[in-house]
């Protein structure tokens, strides 16, 4: 059995407004045997990386290598623009050494809660993929339960859109709403639920080269 660990601690500033959550990187960030390629850092996967299109919308030239200039130009980007990254699996076990989010059992989430109480700045969340079992979302309902709190939709078109009342963390901080964002994976394995959108669909008639490359970048552009 593998205990695929997250190798990587929540990146969150004083003035976070916007975090980022998914669910874990491969195994091999977590063993170290990353490939010429990855970045080391949150999602660094050159197979499956968030990076190309946030590269995509605001023309950054990243470097897509192991070196501290990827590392340095991505952490800049997020601090500019006042984004966190803070996936919400510690740790889970795995029969099968591979990505899947099927594939993890034992699960330990993180306080996801417990952060936005100690950082008051943050007002949504970004689900990088939707209420699929053990995708971010559905990790984060099931955490909310333990809160007695739930989602309320906002939203129903994708990507869905919903709010929660958090509770407050001290005396000096009162209750505030948070919105979620369930953004469309940036996994190649979401290329077919992209493919059945009626918005894919339609954009896709109009223009035969529109991609599921560009389906994203429309689709995060609003959020990122």
């Amino acid at each position: 059995m593998f205990l695929h660990k997250h190798p990587y601690k929540p990146f969150i500033k004083k003035n976070t407004e916007r975090l980022i959550v998914g669910t874990l990187p491969p195994p091999r960030f977590t063993t170290g045997d990353l490939q010429e390629k990855d970045v080391d850092f949150c999602y660094g996967s050159h197979h499956n990386s968030l990076w190309l299109y946030i590269d995509a919308i605001y023309n950054l030239n990243l470097r897509y290598d192991n070196s501290k200039e990827a590392i340095s130009q991505r952490k800049e980007f997020l601090i500019t623009h006042k984004i966190g990254v803070c996936d919400i699996v510690e740790s889970a076990e795995r029969k099968k050494i591979d990505a899947s989010d099927l594939g993890m059992s034992a699960i330990k989430l993180r306080n996801i809660i417990g952060f936005l109480q100690d950082f008051p700045s943050i007002k949504n969340l970004l689900f990088i993929g939707g209420n699929s079992k053990n995708g971010p979302e559905y990790f984060f309902r099931k955490h909310l339960r333990e809160y007695n709190l739930k989602l309320e939709l906002v939203a129903k078109d994708t990507p869905k859109i919903h709010q929660f009342i958090l509770p407050s963390g001290s005396a000096k901080q009162p209750e505030r709403l948070i919105k979620t964002v369930s953004l469309t994976s940036s996994s190649g394995a979401a290329n077919i639920s992209i493919g059945s959108n009626p918005l894919y669909k339609q954009l896709k008639a109009k223009n035969p080269d529109f991609n599921t490359f560009d389906f994203r970048v429309l689709q995060y552009r609003e959020f990122l």
